[in-house]
């Protein structure tokens, strides 16, 4: 069965980078222009983290994240969201990843705090099981 693969954005606090690590699949981080530039070479989820530096006209989204997503085959291929976000940031917390999906028509799959707990791993990674096998029997049916 295949694994879902994760494309990430983490800063250079890594705090995303150490989660999607955690969770035992592909994943690639979009701080890397290789893999900002490349194409998804089928369904992949979206981690995100989201930031608000106090000005109210500043997007929550990362740029990074934003270039990846103007490829359109990669909008297309887009399963589902997940997001990382900080309480602190109040009625923005989790902006991104909910701005994104909303935009998108794809699920919200799991939301964590900062770089997340190891319950939020196993959930997480739980949630992208049932997910490949969801892929996987999908895949099956289209092609019987």
């Amino acid at each position: 069965m295949r694994q879902t693969p994760v494309y990430y954005y983490s800063s250079a606090s890594g705090l995303v980078r150490s989660f999607a690590e955690r969770l035992d699949r592909p994943v690639f981080n979009l701080a890397e222009r290789a893999h900002r530039q490349s194409e998804a070479d089928g369904p992949w989820v979206l981690l995100t983290p989201s930031y608000k530096t106090g000005n109210e006209n500043n997007d929550t989204i990362p740029e990074a994240v934003r270039r990846f997503l103007r490829n359109p085959v990669n909008r297309r291929r887009l399963v589902g969201v997940m997001g990382s976000g900080n309480r602190n940031f109040g009625r923005h917390y989790q902006m991104a990843c909910r701005q994104i999906a909303a935009m998108s028509g794809r699920p919200v799959l799991f939301e964590f705090e900062i770089a997340g707990t190891p319950w939020d791993v196993a959930e997480c990674r739980r949630i992208l099981a049932d997910l490949d096998a969801a892929l996987d029997a999908e895949h099956g049916a289209q092609a019987g």
